[in-house]
């Protein structure tokens, strides 16, 4: 681990993944006043009930704090608090609100009225979610049968099937793809871009900001400090149930009888008159008729680390976190300008597609590219089929870790799905018996499965 100083509170960082035991272990040996768990990914979430756990089994009495992409307050509410009676939890939306967050909780004068107003913000939750679990399920062979049926529509064979790969992709080549929007919005300016820089409030902040993005990516691009590189493959696939069944390809392109992978994706349970689940928007196999499914991985990650360190060394913390919010949003352009390839060259469906950038950023093009971990298919373990069909680390250079993060973290993969039914939507709750069924789908033990599907359950 490395000591870091921020906003005048010394904070050990440990790394990522790292085990509980080592976690307490160093609470104790630095006498820390404050414990912090971040989540990235959906694992994080059993990891840190677990952390939780064994803090009140320990008889600690530290203040917790919860943040992270994957982490949410009802988590904490339900999940998280209830494992640990003797310290406060606290959910911490952002990382830019952690320093008045642990102001509060050293404060002698304001740690008890805010640990109070915590705790009673965390009940109102855990009610409220209470009273919207008598939300009814149907039994998964019901919500089977309330699938949508696929319309007769067919996507054309792509052009270049099978895998492509594409390295040190010029950077400035992805600038005109970049939405700004979630930039602002990691740095806590809330507002639509560009709109945002005349915002009457938050303008002149967005603007400073705005400049020192512009200047530093001038700098990414003309220098090179980053890298891009990516895999695309585009696979013959049919759905079989909610799975969907990979074919081989033969060396003149054409689809195998031989099963190269099988994707399992999970199936919404509400009780409603339609369900969804990914797999509704592959056709099953007809005969020699099949269907197409893509996969890719991007990344513009390399050199992020090494760069970012450089900074950090020289206490220069900001221009760290601008570099790798810069990374990720070239990560995010890479991968819309690289659909919009598969789009209109590789797979090739749509072909005289015309969209600008407000255009891609409103999805309005034809298909879907969801991810291992995303609303509809909350899996990450199903990265590793997606890793094993690319031979992703190999070609990228990006691997996964134990619990299925990307690393390099500017990285970006998932499906694409080229149907013209196919959207976007969320699983939502699911019961035992879909967690029976997909455990026993993917082959593993309903304990395993219950720990990737924890936030459905």
């Amino acid at each position: 681990g490395v000591v870091l100083s921020c906003n005048g509170f010394d904070i050990i960082d440990l790394g990522v993944m790292v085990p509980t035991a080592q976690i307490l272990k160093a609470a104790r040996e630095h006498e820390v006043d404050i414990i912090g768990l971040s989540g990235l990914i959906t694992p994080s979430l059993h990891e840190m009930v677990h952390v939780a756990g064994e803090m009140e089994r320990q008889g600690l009495d530290l203040p917790l704090l919860i943040g992270g992409a994957t982490t949410s307050k009802a988590h904490t509410a339900l999940k998280v608090e209830p494992a640990y009676s003797q310290g406060p939890v606290v959910h911490v939306l952002d990382a830019s609100r952690a320093a008045g967050v642990v102001s509060r909780l050293v404060s002698e004068s304001k740690r008890d009225a805010f640990v109070a107003e915590v705790r009673a913000d965390l009940e109102r939750v855990r009610t409220r979610r209470q009273q919207r679990a008598q939300t009814r399920l149907v039994p998964l062979l019901t919500a089977q049968q309330r699938a949508v049926p696929l319309s007769d529509t067919r996507v054309p064979a792509p052009n270049q099937p099978g895998i492509t790969e594409l390295s040190d992709v010029p950077l400035g080549d992805l600038v005109d793809t970049i939405d700004w929007g979630p930039f602002f919005t990691s740095w806590q300016l809330n507002a639509p871009f560009p709109g945002i820089l005349a915002h009457p409030q938050m303008g002149e902040q967005a603007r400073k900001l705005f400049d020192d993005a512009q200047a530093m990516l001038a700098k990414i691009i003309d220098e090179k400090w980053l890298t891009a590189s990516a895999v695309v493959g585009l696979f013959p696939a049919a759905r079989t149930g909610d799975d969907v069944e990979i074919f081989g390809l033969d060396d003149a392109g054409q689809p195998t009888d031989g099963q190269q992978a099988m994707l399992h994706f999970l199936r919404q349970q509400r009780d409603k008159a339609k369900t969804r689940c990914l797999a509704d928007f592959i056709a099953p196999r007809d005969g020699e008729q099949v269907d197409w499914l893509g996969a890719f991985v991007v990344t513009v990650g390399h050199g992020v680390a090494e760069r970012a360190a450089a900074f950090e060394a020289d206490h220069n913390d900001y221009d760290a976190i601008l570099l790798k919010a810069l990374a990720d949003r070239l990560a995010e352009a890479f991968a819309e300008r690289l659909h919009q390839r598969v789009r209109r060259e590789f797979w090739g469906y749509a072909p005289d597609e015309q969209l600008d950038n407000d255009g891609l950023i409103a999805m309005k093009y034809q298909g879907i590219r969801p991810a291992p971990g995303y609303p509809a298919c909350p899996d990450h373990s199903e990265k590793q089929t997606l890793w094993r069909l690319l031979d992703a680390e190999r070609r990228t250079g990006v691997s996964l870790t134990e619990s299925c993060a990307m690393w390099p973290a500017a990285s970006v993969s998932g499906w694409y799905f080229g149907h013209p039914d196919s959207h976007y939507f969320g699983l939502g709750p699911i019961d035992a018996s879909q967690v029976s069924d997909y455990a026993r789908r993917k082959g593993m033990s309903i304990t395993e499965a219950k720990r990737w599907l924890a936030a459905h359950l």
